[in-house]
C-alpha cells in the first residue's frame, strides 16, 4: 500500500469539509439528511445508495432519527476508512473489495451485504440485436470484436474512480486472461493483455466518476450503451420507456461478471448506543419487507435468483435474467489490485483530452490564485496525481487556457512527461488582473479541439470562475452548436461565480457542475475523475 497509505493525508483536508454535525438538530453537511432527530447514524456510502433513501427515511421516521448520508467514490471510500480520523458511525461502499483492500486502524463491525447487484452491459436493443448479441451467452471477446471494428461504443465510469468501473475493468482482466484462478502482477505484464485491453478500452464514449451520474447522464445523451449495475440499467429502462424511447438490452459478460455485494458496516468508536441504533438500521434492512421493497430497485437480495413477486421488475424482454445464478469473482491482492489500477490509468484507458479554462480575473488574487496553484499541482505534478489515480497516460493531452476579460494565450502539455511540469509552471507564473469572460475561453476551447481527432480521446473543458461572468452566452451557445459533437463543460464554483451560468453551461453541454468553495483541490480531483 506503500506511498498511497502516506500521502492518503491529504484526504483528512477533504474530509473536513464534510464532516457532519454532532447529534444536535442544527445543519449538517451530509449530501442527504433524512428523517428528523436528536440522534443520529452518519454513513459514508457509495452513490447507487442514493436509490434507496425512501427505504432508509421511513426507518428514520420509525426511530424519530437522522440518517445522514454522505456519498463518494469507492476509491475515496477505501482511503477514508485508513485514516485514524474518520467522522462516520457507518461504512457502505458498492463492493467488498475496498473493505478488503484498505489498511485500516479503524474497527470495523456487523459487515453484512444489504444487496447484490452484477455490472452488466445495457445496450441499445437494436444494435444488440444488429450485432448478434441478444439470446445467448456473450463472452467479453464477443463484445471486443464489435469495439475493433467500429460498431460498438459506450460509456462507463473510471475504474479509478468508481466501483462499477472498477469491477467492469477487473472482470474484463479475468475474462482477456483465460480465467485465472487469481490474477497476478506477472499477468499483468502480458503483452497480450496490453494489446487487447487498450482496443477494449477504446470503445469508451464517456467516462464518469459517479455510477449514479453516468445513468443520468446516459438517459441526456445519445448514446449506445452504457456499462453499469444492473439495478441503475433497470432504472434507465424504466424512465426510457416513460419518454417512448428505445430501450437497452442487458448483456451478462459471462467470463468477466462481477458482482456488488453492498456491505454496510458498523465503525465501532466506543458508543454502544449508536452500536445499537445501527444494528436495529440494519436488521431492517435485512428483513423481508425491506430486502422485497430493495429488489423492487433492480437489486438481488440473493446469488440465486430474484423472488417471484418481483420477477416483473427484471424484464425478460429487456434481457434480464431473473433466474440467473450469480457467482462471485475472487479479487485480485491489494497490491495487484493498486498495479492494475496504475495501468488502467497510465496505459490502458483511453487518453483524455483536457482543456483547463481557468481564471486569472482581479478577484481571483491572493487566496483564490493559491488555491488554484495548489490544485493544478495535484493534477499536472504526475507524483501528487498518483496519489488518486489521476496521472496521464503518455498520449493524454492537457491544454490550459487562462482568462480574464480576455484569452490570456494557449498553453499544450502532450503526455505525462516534462510538457505537463512546464504548464504546472506557466499556472503558477500567471498573475491575476481584470474583468472575467469565460465563454470566450469557453469558446477557444473548443477551437483547440477542433485540431484534434476526438475519436481517440475522451474530450472534455474543464471551467474554473470565481465570479459572475460578461461576455456572451450565446455566442458559445452558437459555436457549441456548430462544433457539433457533445463534449462536457464541467465547470467549478469557485468564489462568488454565478451558478446559474454554470448549470446552464452544463445543461447544454451533458456535464456537471462542481462546488470548489469549501475545498477547490477536491473539486479539480472530482472532475479530473470524470475524465
Amino acid at each position: 500500500m506503500n506511498i498511497r497509505k502516506v500521502t492518503a493525508l491529504l484526504l483528512v483536508l477533504l474530509l473536513a469539509a464534510v464532516f457532519p454535525g454532532c447529534d444536535s438538530a442544527g445543519a449538517s453537511t451530509a449530501d442527504a439528511v433524512l428523517g428528523r432527530g436528536g440522534r443520529s447514524l452518519r454513513i459514508l456510502s457509495g452513490s447507487e445508495n442514493q436509490e434507496l433513501e425512501t427505504i432508509l427515511e421511513e426507518f428514520a421516521k420509525a426511530e424519530g432519527i437522522r440518517i445522514e448520508m454522505t456519498y463518494q467514490g469507492s476509491l475515496d471510500i477505501m482511503r477514508a476508512l485508513e485514516e485514524e480520523s474518520f467522522p462516520y458511525d457507518a461504512v457502505w461502499p458498492a463492493s467488498s473489495l475496498w473493505l478488503d483492500a484498505a489498511d485500516t486502524p479503524l474497527n470495523l463491525k456487523h459487515a453484512e451485504s444489504v444487496s447484490i447487484t452484477p455490472v452488466v452491459f445495457g445496450i441499445r436493443e437494436g444494435l444488440a440485436r444488429e450485432l448478434g448479441l441478444v439470446g445467448k451467452e456473450i463472452t467479453v471477446s464477443d463484445l471486443l470484436r464489435p469495439i475493433q471494428r467500429g460498431e460498438l461504443k459506450f460509456c462507463m465510469t473510471s475504474a479509478t474512480q468508481s466501483n462499477s468501473g472498477a469491477s467492469a475493468y477487473i472482470g474484463f482482466l479475468y475474462a482477456l486472461l483465460g480465467n485465472p484462478e487469481t490474477i497476478t502482477a506477472a499477468d499483468l505484464e502480458s503483452e497480450a493483455l496490453h494489446d487487447q485491453m487498450t482496443e477494449l478500452l477504446s470503445g469508451v464514449d464517456r467516462s464518469s466518476g459517479s455510477s449514479d451520474w453516468l445513468k443520468n447522464m446516459f438517459l441526456e445523451g445519445n448514446f449506445d450503451a452504457m456499462v453499469n449495475y444492473e439495478c441503475l440499467v433497470i432504472q434507465a429502462n424504466q424512465e426510457l420507456e416513460a419518454q417512448g424511447r428505445e430501450p437497452l438490452y442487458v448483456v451478462y459478460p459471462a467470463d468477466g461478471l462481477t458482482i456488488a455485494d453492498s456491505p454496510l458496516a458498523y465503525v465501532d468508536q466506543g458508543d454502544e448506543e449508536r452500536e445499537e441504533l445501527f444494528l436495529k438500521l440494519q436488521e431492517y434492512l435485512l428483513s423481508e419487507e425491506s430486502q422485497s421493497a430493495i429488489q423492487r430497485t433492480g437489486r438481488r437480495s440473493s446469488y440465486t435468483g430474484v423472488n417471484q413477486e418481483n420477477r416483473e421488475v427484471f424484464r425478460e424482454d429487456w434481457g434480464l435474467q431473473p433466474e440467473r445464478v450469480l457467482s462471485p469473482m475472487r479479487m485480485p491482492e491489494a497490491d495487484v489490485l493498486f498495479q492494475a489500477l496504475d495501468l488502467y490509468q497510465t496505459e490502458f484507458k483511453k487518453p483524455s483530452l483536457n482543456i483547463y479554462c481557468l481564471d486569472y480575473s482581479g478577484s481571483m488574487s491572493g487566496e483564490g490564485n493559491q488555491q488554484l496553484e495548489e490544485a493544478m499541482e495535484q493534477l499536472l505534478i504526475q507524483s501528487n496525481a498518483q496519489e488518486h489515480f489521476l496521472q496521464a497516460s503518455s498520449r493524454e493531452v492537457n491544454v490550459l487556457i487562462p482568462f480574464a476579460g480576455e484569452v490570456l494565450g494557449v498553453y499544450t502539455a502532450l503526455g505525462n512527461g516534462r510538457e505537463l511540469e512546464e504548464l504546472n509552471t506557466v499556472a503558477e507564473d500567471l498573475e491575476p488582473g481584470g474583468g472575467t469572460d469565460m465563454y470566450a475561453a469557453a469558446i477557444q476551447g473548443l477551437e483547440e479541439l477542433e485540431k484534434h481527432d476526438l475519436s481517440q480521446y475522451t474530450p472534455a473543458v474543464i471551467l474554473l470562475t470565481d465570479g459572475k461572468s460578461g461576455g456572451s452566452y450565446q455566442d458559445f451557445a452558437k459555436a457549441y452548436e456548430a462544433f457539433g459533437v457533445q463534449v462536457p463543460v464541467f465547470s467549478i464554483l469557485f468564489g462568488d461565480a454565478d451558478e446559474s451560468q454554470l448549470e446552464t453551461l452544463a445543461q447544454l453541454t451533458n456535464a456537471r457542475v462542481f462546488d470548489g468553495r469549501e475545498d477547490l483541490t477536491g473539486a479539480f480531483r472530482s472532475v479530473k475523475g470524470y475524465n
